[in-house]
């Protein structure tokens, strides 16, 4: 058997074993590429592979008797061209390859009516179904530290023309192995959460340096909160995720922070702060160049309810804000009904006490009617939402 052949079996032996596509999928293919077997050429070949198979799994599934084969040739045609991917594609990329599809054919039924990017629908799934890099938020302090270890390691990052601290590296670069990642002097976050803030102009506007992250997770934005309100900040942080917490304060302690966040399972209701950032969980259809099993498992029911429970918290987070006070409404979403009618519900709801107002910064990004469109790709970047809201 040749290796292309060998490949193309293991491939469909893990393609099967990581059914089904649900929000489950990440945690089973890390286990699967986990497996002694592999040397890591062979993990960032099955990955590619997985990945592109995740992305095309609608046209896939629509194909009528589709064989090993016929999974080969349409998986060696799409995927990337790169070292690990070269014996598999030299044997299954034929000389006339199937036509792939447009992007639209490859994204839920429901997206193209629910961009609300401020970008054509069909620019926003080809920037969703693009290979991710990585992206850095800098330490600015050890700025010069940190690029003597990558050049050194032969990494080329790339600036980001607005945002100073934020580099870019090629995907699936091992940043997270240097000894400046593990000293503290920078973070991984894609660009478009470090936008988030950063449209907020935080060292010159903030109302306060009393926060509170009300849904922090592993707490990328708290830590960029914290930095960008400087020594001053008292952060808590709130999840419902005792690991997401744990993992938090490993975090701020390696960046030297901990003295400014304090992790909480849950705000208390009285507790007022100068402002609240609700990054709400949501369809993560923003994500989906990092994580594409999500457009497999995300209906028009899930958006439905994702919005419902969003809607929720912000109703809840909005008693912890003080007045003259903000509230930060996040989401790594391009749905509408996560977005914009999510805002919209809320100012009806509470008209009498908060008022949205305009991101400080749109980093060239476009405005909707009530938040900033992060639009995907426009910087290399995921896609989110924010809205800000200004308690009376």
């Amino acid at each position: 058997m040749s290796v292309a052949h060998n490949q193309l079996r293991v491939a469909r032996e893990l393609w099967k074993r990581l059914h089904p596509l649900d929000r489950g999928v990440p945690a089973r293919l890390q286990t699967l590429l986990s497996d002694r077997r592999f040397g890591s050429r062979d993990r960032r070949l099955y990955r590619e592979l997985l990945f592109t198979a995740l992305r095309h799994a609608r046209p896939l599934a629509e194909l009528p008797g589709l064989d090993d084969l016929g999974w080969a040739t349409w998986l060696a045609a799409a995927c990337a061209v790169s070292r690990e991917t070269e014996a598999f594609r030299a044997a299954f990329a034929p000389g006339n390859p199937p036509k792939q599809p447009h992007p639209i054919d490859l994204v839920p039924p429901w997206f193209s009516n629910e961009v609300d990017a401020g970008a054509p629908a069909r620019e926003v799934a080809s920037a969703l179904l693009a290979r991710a890099p990585v992206w850095v938020r800098l330490d600015p302090a050890h700025a010069d530290e940190v690029h003597a270890e990558w050049d050194a390691r032969g990494w080329a990052a790339l600036p980001h023309p607005v945002l100073t601290a934020a580099r870019r590296l090629q995907p699936e670069t091992g940043v997270t192995a240097c000894a400046a990642y593990l000293n503290g002097h920078y973070e991984v976050q894609d660009l478009g959460s470090q936008t988030l803030l950063a449209a907020l102009d935080l060292s010159t506007r903030s109302p306060g340096p009393r926060w509170l992250d009300a849904c922090a997770g592993a707490g990328g934005k708290t830590l960029q909160l914290a930095a960008l309100l400087g020594p001053s900040a008292r952060i808590d942080a709130s999840d419902v995720r005792p690991a997401a917490l744990a993992e938090l304060r490993a975090r701020a302690a390696r960046a030297g922070l901990a003295s400014r966040i304090r992790t909480l399972p849950r705000a208390a209701a009285a507790e007022l702060y100068d402002g609240v950032l609700v990054d709400a969980p949501c369809s993560g259809s923003g994500t989906w160049r990092r994580a594409p099993h999500l457009m497999a498992c995300t209906g028009e029911t899930e958006l439905a309810a994702a919005a419902r429970l969003q809607t929720l918290i912000l109703a809840e987070s909005a008693a912890n804000v003080r007045p003259g006070g903000l509230l930060v409404y996040a989401t790594c979403s391009i749905a509408r009904v996560e977005n914009e009618d999510v805002a919209a519900a809320f100012l009806t709801a509470h008209r009498d006490q908060f008022s949205a107002e305009p991101s400080a910064l749109d980093l060239g990004f476009p405005r909707l009617a009530h938040g900033l469109a992060i639009t995907p790709g426009r910087w290399d970047n995921d896609g989110f939402y924010l809205a800000v809201f200004r308690r009376r």
